[in-house]
């Protein structure tokens, strides 16, 4: 029997091929587009249209069903008021209008005569005059219409494509104060978003009332990814969940709410619409100078923390059901449902007990968002920093009971009886190594590494060595390297070199000689270059051959904000020019600079030798013989 939250959210289909019906066939419901919501806005918008995109999304994606939003709704008998979404259904209706799929016109806009007029017009075909057309919703069709009319729009894949959208439907509780609702999505300014989705169907799942509010407070507390988690939960929490100091690994096992009672927290998904259910608390660090910002955002970290869970909980999953080698945000829900639906623990099926599934994730979550905030790297703000640095650090409490404050220092990675000094060395380490690999995979999509060192972190016998854990990171980058570039033989794949080869070589050249390289950091330079360009400007005379301009040694990478000229000038030209960005740029560079001499073919006789030089690098930290 469903729970009184659940029977309030409804997956809708927008297009049932078989039956051949949609989201707006059913005569017997109504929406209503209310008069305090404002007028049809999507296509005013000046450029990257919304309604653009929708289309865009649902072309590009892979055959899966894709949820492509929600609608929040006050249900009146059969009608439903919109609350928020209505820029997404008027899209779709005119947009499967426009198909010639079988809809009806059941979406009204009340007081908003012009509206209901334009409708009909394209709808029911009926005449009416342009005068008593609402011009926004005209102005919506025609961008569909010239959308449409694009050569690399197919339509019939567009149609087949619309039959795995879902919508999920989710209506207020009864009594709810509709202009409060409507003020609070206003301001959010947002349709509700699939981890607050995710959050209200696994919290449903839980009987009792006290882990229910824990589940929430976690959440909450989790899904902020700015500073740490602990600074997220009040003090008590704080003392109750990571220790009196608040850096121990929590239990949420054996964690008793340490609440005062000074408020029930009665949730429901009146509370988690409304995006405050619970608090965050950051009364002992608002003085703080720092502020630290993750490399991820809280969707993708869900997604990595359900890897966990499955790896961690030895989830049996059949092959098609297994997460994507993507992480894709869009389809976060998904891939919870793929786990709860198949996933099999010591041959127990995940779904005939959801509830457990909920509990325990919640524990995942809470224990893998204390491991990224201590050993994962950030950017740290301080001092009024602008572009921030990289950070690995980890929280501190000093002073007693009410005066207890927050502050951060070096990760601490050192064994029980080793020197404070062979910590500081690996947290050097182990920050230069997780941020080449940052640079190096910019699309949260592709973030894996991220993925396996939570793994290995939530084993606490692998934290009792942490000479390991840089041996773990510096694999992922020695892996990709082998995978990517060494194994296949080519060292002459010119811009198609991958970034982590150059970020991993700068790592490499900077663990030689720290001394020397003691200002250098890994920044986001994305642009593979040629430090012999590939079409020389007309003042350089040597002819060469695409593979030599294309050879492993010939190549850089830089910042893409750097001047266009950079490319078609001479290495002496670049040397001069760009004396600046290059003392500052990858290692790499640093050093096909200080080999480039006075004459405009000496880095034409050197180029090979220092390419190999490189390259013996390279296969020597990856374990490959000559």
């Amino acid at each position: 029997m469903k729970s009184k939250e659940q029977s309030m959210i409804d997956e809708l289909v927008v297009y049932d091929a078989d039956k051949e019906r949609t989201l707006f066939s059913d005569e017997t419901v109504r929406y209503i587009i209310p008069l305090y919501q404002r007028a049809y806005a999507w296509a005013d918008v000046p450029s990257d249209s919304p309604i653009e995109q929708l289309i865009d999304d649902v072309l590009e994606h892979d055959g899966e069903n894709y949820y492509i939003g929600s609608l929040i709704v006050h249900k009146c008998g059969t009608k439903y008021e919109v609350i928020d979404g209505q820029q997404r259904l008027t899209t779709l209706l005119l947009l499967m209008t426009e198909l010639e799929l079988p809809v009806k016109n059941i979406l009204s806009f009340d007081c908003r005569k012009k509206a209901d007029n334009t409708l009909s017009k394209f709808i029911d075909k009926k005449e009416v005059l342009d005068e008593d057309l609402e011009q926004s919703l005209v102005k919506g069709m025609q961008i569909i219409r010239e959308k449409l009319q694009q050569s690399d729009v197919d339509k019939k894949l567009l149609i087949d494509n619309l039959s795995h959208i879902r919508l999920y439907r989710i209506q207020v509780p009864p009594k709810t104060d509709l202009n409060r609702y409507f003020e609070i999505m206003n301001t959010r300014g947002e349709q509700l978003e699939q981890h607050d989705i995710l959050k209200a169907t696994l919290m449903s799942e839980i009987e009792n009332v006290e882990t229910r509010n824990l589940f929430a407070k976690i959440w909450e507390a989790s899904s902020d990814m700015t500073g740490y988690v602990q600074m997220h939960f009040e003090v008590a929490d704080r003392d109750a969940l990571f220790g009196y100091g608040w850096n121990w690994m929590p239990e949420v096992s054996e964690y008793e709410i340490a609440l005062e009672k000074e408020e029930e927290f009665a949730l429901s998904l009146d509370d988690i619409l409304r995006n405050g259910s619970v608090e965050s608390y950051e009364e002992t660090d608002k003085n703080e100078r720092v502020r630290f910002e993750s490399v991820i955002e809280f969707p993708y970290f869900l997604l990595h923390v359900l890897r966990v869970y499955v790896d961690t909980q030895n989830v049996a999953l059949p092959e098609d059901a297994e997460p994507r080698r993507l992480l894709d945000d869009k389809k976060l829900i998904r891939e919870f449902d793929k786990v709860i639906r198949y996933g099999k623990i010591d041959k127990r099926s995940i779904c005939d007990n959801k509830e457990a599934f909920s509990v325990q994730f919640m524990d995942c979550l809470l224990k893998c968002r204390f491991l990224f905030d201590k050993y994962i790297i950030k950017r740290e703000f301080a001092n009024e920093s602008v572009d921030g640095e990289w950070s690995l650090k980890q929280l501190e409490v000093s002073g007693q009971e009410s005066r207890k404050k927050a502050y951060f220092k070096n990760t601490v990675f050192k064994d029980k009886y080793e020197w404070k000094s062979t910590s500081e060395s690996r947290n050097k380490n182990n920050l230069m190594l997780q941020s080449a690999l940052r640079v190096s995979y910019t699309s949260p999509k592709v973030m894996h590494w991220i993925t396996e060192l939570l793994i290995w972190l939530y084993d606490e016998e692998n934290r009792e060595g942490w000479y390991q854990y840089e041996e773990v990171i510096e694999g992922i980058a020695i892996k990709a390297v082998k995978e990517n570039f060494l194994d296949s033989g080519d060292y002459r794949m010119g811009v198609n070199t991958p970034r982590i080869v150059f970020n991993y070589l700068d790592y490499l050249l900077w663990w030689e000689d720290k001394k020397k390289y003691s200002d250098f950091v890994f920044e986001f330079r994305n642009s593979v270059e040629h430090w012999y360009p590939q079409h020389p400007s007309e003042d350089t005379f040597e002819t060469w051959e695409q593979e030599e301009v294309d050879h492993f040694g010939n190549l850089c990478i830089i910042q893409r904000n750097v001047n266009s000229r950079f490319s078609n000038m001479a290495p002496l030209a670049k040397k001069s020019t760009f004396r600046k960005m290059i003392n500052k740029g990858s290692l790499k560079l640093q050093l096909m600079a200080e080999k480039t001499g006075s004459g405009n073919s000496s880095w034409r006789n050197q180029y090979e030798e220092f390419g190999e030089e490189m390259l013996a690098k390279l296969k020597y930290a990856c374990g490959i013989e000559e």
